[in-house]
Order: C-alpha cells, then structure tokens, then sequence
C-alpha cells in the first residue's frame, strides 16, 4: 500500500486582495500551506506529499516546508493541476486530493476518509448543508426546493483509488471536459463515490475574514 497526498497550493490572492500567495499567511504562528501540508505528512498512512503550486511559490514554499515533499507546478485548473501531479507519479494505491486552503482538516476527517475509499475506491468528506437551498433561474427567480436530507457541502480530502482516477482523469480530457470537483471525474464514469460526515471546522480560506475564523476555531480546539 503506498498512498500520495497532493495538496493544490496553486491559487492567487486575488479576493484576499493581497499581492502574494495565500498560502503564505498565518494562522496561530503557522502558515495556511504548513497547516495543511502537516495534517498528511504526520500520518505514517501517508507516503508521499506532492504540492502543487506556481513556478513563482516553488523557492518560497520550499524554504517553508521541512517536511520532504515534491513540488510540481500547477495548470490553468484546478484538473490540470491535479493532472500535472498524476503525471510525476509511477505507482500509487490511493491519491488523497486535498485543498491547500483548506489547513484544519483534522487528521481524523483524513483516515476515516481513506478507510472509506479503500472499502468503495473513492471517497470525499463533506457536512450536510444548514440552510435550506432553493434553485433559481436567470432572473433569480425561485423555481425549485431541493430536499435538504439529500444534500451535503463536499469539502476535500477526496481520495481515490489511483487506477480508478487515472481513468476518469482521461475520459475527461478525451471528452473534452473539466471538472472543478475531483468527484464528478469519477461520477461520469458511473462510479459510486462515498461521503464520509466530517466537520464543520474544515473551512477554506477564501477571504481576509477567515484567518481570524480559523484562529478561533484552533482556540476553541485547544491548539492555540
């Protein structure tokens, strides 16, 4: 069993507003790339981390990370991204795919995920949705009520058998499409993907207002 973590550290700052990669910012003393990047490399189930990132980061994110990862550089998508990873990697049971701006991913939401997708070959975590969402037309008009029990918010990890990925990787790129969410690769092949209930806290850093969100959440935690 060898199992490779690839963390996607290729975005900008742009809504943060910010002239440098949000990866670089701090939370509780620690950068969002190293929060993430350790929730893996700690785990003896994890093998090998490969991140994804700017040519422009490499240098810096090097320099930042003790841990002994690989780098490769990212794509114009996130699917080119995580295609350019599959690309450096020879052999691999399972891929665990997982957002750099995501740093409080407990190692927990991580192991259960992997164990799911090791029973179903491929899992992601998520939390069921808290506010009742309505579909709307081009004139954000309501049109439809969908049945709140049946739906979650996918957070990542997403794990996948590397066989099984590999193969949706390429159905997509043959029939021209690309996904923003691992999942649906492996959804328009017909495969079943599992949803492991995770945590609320596993929250993506998009805008200024959620470094202080994060800290909290450590504080609350214990870990600050």
């Amino acid at each position: 069993m060898y199992n490779i973590a690839v963390i996607l550290a290729a975005g900008n700052g742009t809504r943060m507003e910010i002239d440098k990669s949000k990866m670089l910012l701090e939370i509780g003393g620690k950068t969002v790339l190293e929060r993430s990047v350790e929730a893996f490399s700690e785990l003896p189930e994890i093998d090998e981390v490969i991140v994804v990132c700017r040519e422009c980061d490499i240098e810096m994110f090097s320099e930042l990370l003790d841990e002994d990862v690989t780098f490769v550089i990212g794509g114009s998508t996130r699917q080119q991204s995580v295609m350019n990873a599959v690309e450096t990697i020879d052999e691999c049971s399972y891929i665990l795919i997982h957002d750099g701006a995501r740093p409080l991913v407990t190692q927990k939401a991580i192991i259960n995920t992997l164990d799911k997708a090791q029973m179903c070959n491929a899992a992601a975590t998520g939390v069921t949705v808290k506010d009742t969402l309505k579909i709307v037309d081009d004139d954000l008009s309501i049109v439809g009520t969908p049945n709140r029990n049946n739906l979650v918010s996918i957070q990542t990890p997403q794990i996948f058998n590397f066989d099984l990925y590999k193969k949706a990787l390429a159905k997509a790129v043959k029939d021209n499409k690309d996904y923003t969410d691992d999942c649906q690769l492996v959804e328009r092949l017909g495969e079943k993907v599992c949803v492991v209930l995770g945590d609320y806290d596993n929250i993506k850093i998009t805008t200024k207002s959620d470094i202080p969100l994060a800290e909290n959440i450590l504080k609350m935690r214990g870990e600050l």
